[in-house]
């Protein structure tokens, strides 16, 4: 369950969602100083990312026992990188969109476009959230043996 690619997905989709906030926040804290250029972080970016890491561990799934061993065998001897090694390379992809901060050229320095961010942002955050406690509830009705959680 915890090494399951939505739950992952999730989880990296959490932490960019307040590292976002807190730089939106902080071009709404510098609205008025002169000269400041407003930040942010890349939607489309990390959501490339976040796919790719997705796409990434479904083919590591769909492939057959045998060649998945096949290949990590042949991983071992330094031939080839394994799925694993795919998939790590591919979530610290996620994790590295969330520090390439863009920086605006002025032009959308508006109060009411950061605002319109950061609820964009809240929401994404609040989808996220409320995805992951619905997989933990999963979980513990599991585990119990109880729809009653």
């Amino acid at each position: 369950m915890f090494s399951d690619p939505t739950l992952k997905s999730l989880e990296q989709t959490v932490a960019f969602t307040e590292r976002r906030h807190a730089i939106l926040a902080g071009n709404v804290a510098n609205t008025d100083t002169p000269g400041y250029q407003s930040k942010d972080l890349s939607v489309d970016t990390f959501q490339k990312s976040l796919r790719d890491a997705i796409q990434a561990d479904r083919q590591e799934r769909e492939m057959s026992p045998g060649l998945r061993l096949s290949l990590l065998g042949s991983s071992s001897q330094g031939t080839t990188p394994s799925f694993e090694d795919s998939k790590k390379v591919a979530m610290e992809s996620v994790r590295d969109s969330m520090k390439q901060i863009v920086y605006h050229d002025g032009s959308d320095d508006s109060l009411e476009m950061q605002v319109t961010q950061i609820a964009k942002n809240q929401s994404m955050h609040t989808m996220a959230i409320a995805m992951m406690k619905s997989q933990f509830r999963q979980l513990q009705m599991a585990i119990t043996g109880s729809a009653n959680v």
